[in-house]
C-alpha cells in the first residue's frame, strides 16, 4: 500500500486534515481493484487529483489517461467526443473521428461534471459501462472498449435522479465506491498551510519579495468560508503576492479582497470589533459565516472591556484566553459562565443554530433552498440540522 505522505509530494498535494487524509487513502485502496469510482466534491476543492491518483496506482497506469469536463462540451458534440463518429454522420463531419473511449482503450477516463451529460448520452455510457460496447454517431457497427471510469461531480447525484436529471441505474453504475473529498472550509489549518505554499511558489516563481501573515490575517483566512474552495484561495493569495510583495499582510488588507455576498452588502469579518450583516440582524441571512465572525467579534470586545475592568481589582488576572482559540474551540467555551459574571451573550452554536432555523423557515423547511440561502451544501446543511439538534424540521 502506497505511504499517504509519498502521494501527496507525488501529486502536491498540501494538508494534514482527517477528512483529505481518508479520501486519499480511499483513492490508494481502490486503485488495483477495477471498479467505477464517483468523487464528491465542491468546485475548486481538488477533485481532479483523485482519478489521477487512481490511474497511477492501479493496473492501468502504463496506459492512456483522459480528462473530459463534459460541462464544457456542448450538448450536440457531446455523443461524437466521447464515442467518435464516422464521415458524413452530421453536417461537418468530413471525416471519421475516434472517440475518446476508442482514444482511452485499455486506459482510465476522468468524466469530470458527469451530472452535465444529456440523457440520451448517459444511456450510451451505461451501456459501455456494462458491457464495453457503443456505437459511433452515424454508425450502426458495435465497437468494444475495455476502460475503467472515474466520474466527479459536485452535484447532489441523487437530487438529480429524484429530479429526472439523472438516471438512476447509471448513478449506482458509477458510485460503486463514492469518495467525498472536503471542502476548503472543512479543513481547518490545511488552508494557512496552502496560503503558506501559494505565497511562496509566487514569490519564487516571478522573483518577489515574499509576504508574510499577521496573526489576525491568519484568523480572517480561518473564518473565511471559501466558497470557491482551493482555487479561490490561490486567487486571493496570488493578489496579495503581487501588491503586497515583501510586506506583512493585515486583516483588512486580507478583508478587501474577500467578496462576501454581494458588493451593495459587504461586511467586514471584524475580529475585534464585529459589524453585523443587515440580512442577519433582520432574521434573513445571507450566509451565517459574516453573521458567526461578526458576533465572535463583539464578544471579544465585551471580554476584553470585562478584562480591563475587572484589572483594577485583580492586577494579576490572566489575560483573557477565549481570543486566541479557533472558532472550533471558541464556541464551546463562550458560554461558560466565570464566577461573578453574569453571561449575557449568546454561544456561537446557538448563533450559528438560529441562523440555519431562520434560514429553514424562510423557505417552509425546503433544505435545498435553505442551503442555497447559506451558501452551504445540502449534504452540510443535513450534518449541521444533526450535529445542533434542529428537530422542527
Amino acid at each position: 500500500m502506497a505511504d499517504i505522505t509519498a502521494v501527496k509530494n507525488r501529486f502536491g498535494i498540501v494538508g494534514n486534515s482527517p477528512a483529505l487524509t481518508a479520501a486519499i487513502d480511499r483513492a490508494v485502496k481502490v486503485a488495483p481493484i477495477d471498479l467505477s469510482v464517483l468523487v464528491y466534491g465542491e468546485s475548486g476543492s481538488g477533485k481532479e487529483f483523485f482519478p489521477q491518483i487512481i490511474h497511477a496506482y492501479g493496473a492501468r497506469k502504463h496506459k492512456k489517461y483522459i480528462a473530459v469536463n463534459c460541462g464544457a462540451i456542448p450538448e450536440g458534440t457531446i455523443d461524437s467526443e466521447l464515442f467518435g463518429h464516422e464521415k458524413g454522420a452530421f453536417t461537418g463531419a468530413v471525416s471519421s473521428r475516434k472517440g475518446y473511449f476508442e482514444e482511452a482503450d485499455g486506459g482510465t477516463i476522468f468524466l469530470d461534471e458527469v451530472a452535465e451529460l444529456p440523457l440520451t448520452t448517459q444511456a450510451r455510457l451505461l451501456r459501455v459501462l456494462e458491457t464495453g460496447e457503443y456505437l459511433k454517431v452515424g454508425s450502426s457497427q458495435v465497437q468494444t472498449t475495455d476502460i475503467r471510469v472515474v466520474a466527479a461531480t459536485n452535484v447532489d447525484l441523487l437530487e438529480a435522479v429524484r429530479e429526472g436529471r439523472f438516471r438512476e441505474d447509471l448513478y449506482y453504475r458509477l458510485s460503486t465506491v463514492v469518495i467525498n473529498v472536503p471542502p476548503l472550509r472543512d479543513r481547518g489549518d490545511d488552508i494557512l498551510l496552502l496560503a503558506r505554499k501559494f505565497a511562496a511558489d509566487f514569490s519564487e516563481k516571478y522573483m518577489t519579495s515574499p509576504i508574510t501573515f499577521s496573526e489576525e490575517s491568519r484568523r480572517a483566512l480561518l473564518i473565511y468560508p471559501w466558497p470557491g474552495n482551493v482555487r479561490q484561495l490561490k486567487n486571493i493569495i496570488e493578489q496579495l503576492s503581487l501588491f503586497n510583495a515583501g510586506e506583512e499582510i493585515s486583516r483588512h488588507t486580507v478583508l478587501d479582497l474577500l467578496p462576501l455576498g454581494e458588493r451593495s452588502e459587504r461586511v467586514e469579518l471584524n475580529v475585534g470589533g464585529g459589524n453585523v450583516p443587515a440580512k442577519a440582524m433582520l432574521g434573513m441571512p445571507e450566509s451565517p459565516w459574516p453573521y458567526i465572525a461578526a458576533l465572535r467579534g463583539e464578544i471579544d470586545a465585551l471580554k476584553g472591556r470585562l478584562d480591563t475592568l475587572e484589572g483594577h481589582h485583580d492586577a494579576k488576572r490572566p489575560e483573557n484566553p477565549l481570543r486566541y482559540l479557533p472558532y472550533t474551540e471558541a464556541k464551546d467555551e463562550v458560554n461558560e459562565e466565570e464566577p461573578g459574571e453574569e453571561n449575557s451573550y449568546p454561544s456561537l452554536e446557538a448563533a450559528e443554530r438560529d441562523t440555519i432555523v431562520a434560514a429553514l423557515r424562510m423557505h417552509n423547511g425546503d433544505k435545498k433552498a435553505a442551503a442555497q440561502q447559506l451558501s452551504i451544501s445540502t449534504r452540510t446543511l443535513y450534518r449541521k440540522i444533526h450535529d445542533l439538534g434542529i428537530e422542527e424540521f
